[in-house]
């Protein structure tokens, strides 16, 4: 009676994780408050913790982001990006795919690749290099940047004080550990992709196109140059602003030693990291609107942060509802697959893998799943090293990164096919996700 129960929950939290992606936006979080009213009021189970600490930091670290992009700076460094790979168009199927990927590494978000896109398709197919190979990789990177980035919610959710950072786990270590494996990966997929499908030449769809006028390198061209335009000459200080804030994340979080002490209660205690991020990062977003003169008003209104506070609003929800479930039957699952887990952890990152399919967001998915690795006595170092599986919502290629890259595509050569799930992204998604939770492995194994 008592598996019967469960499994009933575990259909109602999985209907609703689905109804609440269907909607989109904020939809996540409302569905997902929904299922925390379910499983409290009608089963009885205790509130699970709430993720306060993951939301303040997306707050922080995406209002600066947001005082960035008002700044100009996102453009700014767009420009610089682009003047690089225009210097290196026959290596674009590698040097694409890294910008993009450090890009999200220094700004937290996958956001940032929208920029970068359309000029990345644009050199390639300039190069007569099929697009779809740089592309993909480059979309795919985008969210792979983001499991590893000091300043990513994915990443203050893993080492928030109720998951991994109570385990002793520092932002050092995730940084150490998924910074070399994610670059790995790139280059791997990116090798890979580079002798994937015909010449741009010889692919029927690019020749319908030219053929019919749709394609205009002209009227392209035009556009590029107006992304790499700045009229805002203090950009740049914006952008110096926002990097000192990251550089002060990563300094406080590899030296704990740095961090302000205090006596509570007679015992020492060190600032927490979360507490840090946030103090350091909205300091920062004043610093960016004074030295980059932008408008605050500007800062709200772009789509930096209202993709934050979309994110804040479904990880609230969402991971308030999933710990509501895990801890109220944690003796449950403990009992029937804590030895399976346990003796073959790569089982957690399958579930990590499909979870992130139905949740779109990596730092939901932590929040969601990750109490239950930590219950069921996986290693800290191990869910480390699965961090990257948080990734898998490539499978189905609705999310706005790939189907931003289709559209931004205009050879046609990434694809969504006939079957849905076989489209251009699923090769790049699995290579990179298969060899970063490798190579993590084998980080951890030697150094840890």
């Amino acid at each position: 009676m008592a598996t019967a129960i469960i499994l009933l929950q575990l259909a109602i939290v999985l209907a609703l994780i689905f109804i609440g992606a269907r909607v989109g936006s904020i939809g996540l979080g409302i569905y997902g408050m929904v299922g925390v009213f379910i499983l409290v009021f009608l089963f009885g189970l205790q509130p699970g913790k709430l993720p306060i600490d993951v939301m303040l930091i997306i707050v922080s670290v995406i209002t600066a982001a947001a005082a960035l992009q008002a700044a100009g700076g996102l453009d700014y460094l767009v420009g610089l990006a682009a003047k690089f790979l225009r210097k290196h168009p026959d290596h674009i199927t590698y040097y694409g795919p890294l910008t993009t990927w450090l890009f999200c590494l220094v700004a937290g978000t996958a956001h940032t690749s929208y920029s970068l896109l359309p000029i990345i398709s644009e050199i390639a197919k300039n190069s007569k290099i099929r697009p779809e190979r740089p592309m993909t990789v480059a979309t795919i990177a985008a969210s792979l940047g983001i499991t590893g980035s000091p300043v990513s919610a994915a990443t203050a959710a893993i080492i928030s004080t109720d998951l991994l950072g109570g385990k002793g786990i520092e932002l050092k270590d995730i940084m150490l550990v998924c910074i070399p494996a994610s670059l790995i990966a790139i280059l791997v997929a990116s090798f890979v992709q580079n002798h994937v499908g015909k010449e741009l030449d010889d692919d029927p769809e690019y020749q319908r196109r030219v053929r019919e006028g749709l394609i205009n390198p002209e009227l392209e061209a035009q556009k590029m140059h107006q992304m790499e335009s700045h009229p805002n000459p203090r950009a740049k200080y914006s952008v110096i602003a926002f990097l000192l804030g990251v550089f002060l994340v990563v300094l406080f979080g590899s030296v704990p030693s740095l961090r302000p002490s205090f006596v509570v209660d007679g015992k020492e205690t060190t600032l927490a990291m979360p507490e840090c991020i946030e103090i350091i990062m909205m300091s920062i977003a004043a610093l960016i609107l004074l030295v980059g003169k932008a408008d605050v008003k500007k800062a709200v209104t772009g789509n930096v942060f209202g993709a934050g506070m979309n994110a804040m609003v479904s990880i609230f929800g969402i991971a308030w509802m999933g710990d509501t479930f895990f801890n109220g039957n944690l003796e449950f699952f403990k009992s029937h697959i804590a030895d399976i887990v346990t003796q073959y952890p790569f089982l957690f990152s399958v579930a990590l893998f499909f979870m992130s399919i139905m949740l779109f967001s990596q730092a939901a998915t932590v929040r969601t799943l990750y109490p239950l690795g930590i219950g069921l006595g996986i290693p800290p170092m191990a869910l480390v090293a699965m961090f990257p599986a948080v990734n898998g919502y490539f499978f189905i290629p609705n999310y706005p990164t790939e189907v931003a890259a289709i559209n931004f595509d205009t050879t046609g050569t990434t694809r969504i096919g006939k079957y849905v799930l076989n489209h251009s992204f699923q090769l790049a998604g699995f290579i990179t996700t298969f060899v970063s939770i490798g190579v993590g492995y084998l980080i951890i194994t030697f150094l840890y």
